[in-house]
């Protein structure tokens, strides 16, 4: 069997255009995998979910009677065990969970006004 002269070069850049193509697809064109975009996705939904709980969190937290005394506590605090304090506090724990929620404490703490005397 007699193959036509341009055969072998049109295979060949048939092959490195695939090549290029998916590199590039991938590298700079935003294609992602079928993991990748589930990853994405629970993230953005974590974070989504998270900030629809802050008015609850800070509903809690106005709410609370000992309030005056928990906001000092977390006033003294700083940095992570800032967080740990709103989770003690009780304010980061979402409705039908027994275990507060790490992700509000933080989103919680920032819509707090702990500036304020």
């Amino acid at each position: 069997m007699n193959l036509p002269e341009w055969t072998k070069p049109g295979v060949y850049g048939v092959v490195v255009g695939a090549i290029a193509a998916t590199f590039l697809g991938f590298s700079w064109g935003g294609w992602t995998t079928g993991g990748t975009a589930t990853k994405m996705a629970k993230t953005f939904a974590n974070e989504e979910v998270t900030k629809a709980m802050v008015p609850m969190c800070l509903d809690m937290a106005a709410s609370d009677p000992d309030r005056i005394g928990k906001l000092a506590t977390i006033r003294k605090a700083t940095g992570y065990t800032r967080r740990k304090a709103v989770m003690e506090a009780g304010w980061a724990t979402p409705p039908g969970t027994e275990k507060p929620n790490s992700d509000l404490a933080v989103a919680c703490i920032e819509g707090l006004d702990l500036d304020a005397s």
